[in-house]
């Protein structure tokens, strides 16, 4: 879920705005839940999972 839409039901003010205390406190955790599983690896690591992927799809495109 965004977090772009929502309204602080403490100070009725867009929680994207964080005006209270209550709307940075939800706009925080928001935040830290919407990294999904791709959001926690480096870089380097996504670039290395695609080339075995792409390997994998000519190792298997050859067989068949």
């Amino acid at each position: 879920m965004t977090y772009d839409r929502l309204v602080c039901a403490n100070c009725a003010a867009p929680v994207n705005e964080g005006r209270c205390p209550v709307c940075r406190a939800s706009r925080e955790r928001l935040q830290q839940q919407a990294g999904g599983i791709f959001a926690q690896l480096s870089p380097t690591m996504l670039v290395t999972l695609m080339i075995l992927l792409i390997a994998l799809g000519v190792l298997l495109h050859q067989t068949v």
